[in-house]
């Protein structure tokens, strides 16, 4: 096996051997490792102030990368195999062997250089995986992505037929951190297999090696799979984790965490994310129902946090529980997070998770005591947000309503959201406070509701533009308006 890195420079202030630095091995120097199925060898074909390439070669014994597996390709299949050729896990074990300051950012010397974007060009040569996938993985990253056919197996012998791999060029500006931790993650995963036994540290390791593009690449699912070799339990502790790291990288947490860390120093404990306070004060509206609340149901559930808090909450004594969205992948990310396919019979018949739309009537909303809309009614326009009232407070008409929304006044606390934009790009408003209360005070009267008022966050007292989340408890009154239409 055998991986290139190339670093180009025209830069006067650095020479392209200070890629030796950062990868802690001498371009004047060979370095060289045993280890179970062969040797890791590290060189520089050519090392000049202008073009440097460090290469990596793994030599392995065919022979014993199989001994004592099992029979595979027939009887010579443990003899006759591209298997020791082709860049796979036991690549990413030897760049881990030999780069292993490199990948966990270290440098004794030019350690200004270690977050420093370098024109890099990678070669891998036989890589697996048809070109469409080498392009899924890598160009989301910022590569650009060259493929070469391998070609016939063995010219000697043309009917062995073609290979199945190919010779891949990735060249991109890029940390040599970041290319060494790409590399390490996704070789085995376009290969599609291991060489070793797959358990809990594999989810470590992934995580590790992922952190700060994995979350946020459109192919996380296919490279979680892959990469931890199909085991369910793993992938989905792996994805639940990937979920959360998503999530705290939105625009509006992002502004949530500078806010905070601009009065971190005179806090006396750790803050609190807005969107786990939101959870909180909705347990909170939801515990005080009287009669308790039985059946509770989170319309616009997403990914299911707050349906994690509600299901854990064993003092609520739920007896049903429901999410439902428009969204398949959200459903399936909530899935992952409750676990649904660990929880017994029993506890699934309690849990109930569906697709479907807020802005048609629906027989499968009714019949529950709390309806929960909480970030939802910004995402709609006015005519479909109409539609949502006759939906939910019309027809389904659960005892209380519990609805959150931003708070517009509120945007500019914020020094990082410019000015006359929302908190996020799909939002079709974001009310102060007197619009929301206005149109929430409408549709409790016209529908037969009460409404209460509140907020969620940290409260803005010097200027007065009250909290980031404005929420409105709605509650049927005791004589209900009968309905006046049809959705």
């Amino acid at each position: 096996m055998i991986l290139t890195i190339t670093h180009t420079t025209t830069n006067l202030s650095r020479e392209a051997t200070d890629l030796g630095f950062l990868l802690h091995k001498n371009p004047i120097s060979l370095f060289e490792r045993e280890f179970s199925y062969g040797t890791i060898r590290v060189f520089y074909p050519e090392a000049t102030p202008e073009r440097c390439t460090v290469a990596i070669e793994v030599t392995v014994d065919p022979v014993n990368l199989v001994r004592g597996r099992g029979k595979s390709g027939g009887t010579l299949g443990q003899y006759v195999s591209t298997r020791p050729y082709v860049p796979s896990s036991l690549l990413s074990v030897a760049l881990n062997e030999a780069f292993r300051s490199a990948l966990n950012g270290q440098a004794k010397e030019k350690a200004e250089f270690v977050v420093a974007r370098l024109p890099l060009t990678a070669t891998l040569y036989g890589l697996s995986g048809n070109t469409t996938l080498i392009s899924r993985l890598f160009e989301p990253l910022g590569y650009t992505v060259q493929t070469e056919a391998v070609g016939v197996l063995d010219t000697t012998f043309p009917e062995w037929g073609m290979s199945e791999q190919h010779h891949v060029t990735l060249t991109a500006e890029v940390t040599v951190r970041d290319l060494l931790t790409h590399l390490y993650v996704l070789i085995p995963v376009l290969d599609n297999a291991k060489h070793y036994y797959i358990g809990e540290d594999e989810v470590e390791k992934l995580l590790t090696r992922g952190e700060g593009w994995l979350a946020n690449h459109p192919e996380k699912e296919l490279i979680t799979n892959r990469y931890l070799r199909f085991r369910a339990s793993l992938i989905d502790s792996a994805l639940a984790r990937l979920v959360e790291v998503e999530e705290r990288n939105t625009p509006e947490a992002e502004a949530d965490s500078i806010m905070q860390a601009g009065v971190g120093e005179e806090m006396l404990e750790t803050p609190v994310r807005l969107n786990d306070q939101r959870i909180a004060a909705t347990l909170i509206a939801v515990a005080e129902l009287q009669p308790p609340a039985r059946r509770v149901i989170d319309l616009g559930c997403g990914e299911g946090r707050t349906l994690s808090a509600l299901w854990n909450a064993k003092e609520l004594a739920l007896e049903q529980l429901a999410g439902m969205d428009v969204s398949p992948v959200e459903l399936a990310k909530a899935k992952r997070r409750l676990r649904v396919e660990r929880l017994s019979e029993r506890e699934q018949e309690r849990l109930l998770l569906f697709q479907g739309s807020l802005v048609y009537r629906d027989e499968r909303l009714t019949g529950y005591d709390v309806a929960l809309l909480n970030e939802v009614i910004e995402h709609l326009d006015a005519e479909r947000l109409q539609t949502l009232v006759r939906v939910v407070f019309e027809f389904a008409r659960p005892r209380r309503v519990i609805l959150t929304t931003p708070n517009g006044e509120y945007n500019s606390v914020w020094k990082s959201l410019p000015a006359g934009k929302f908190r996020h790009p799909d939002h079709r408003f974001e009310w102060t406070r007197s619009q929301f209360q206005e149109w929430a005070t409408a549709v409790a009267a016209t529908h037969g509701f009460t409404v209460a008022f509140s907020g969620v966050g940290a409260e803005d007292t010097e200027a007065n533009r009250g909290t980031p989340t404005q929420m409105a408890v709605f509650d049927q009154c005791a004589v209900s308006l009968a309905p006046i239409g049809k959705a």
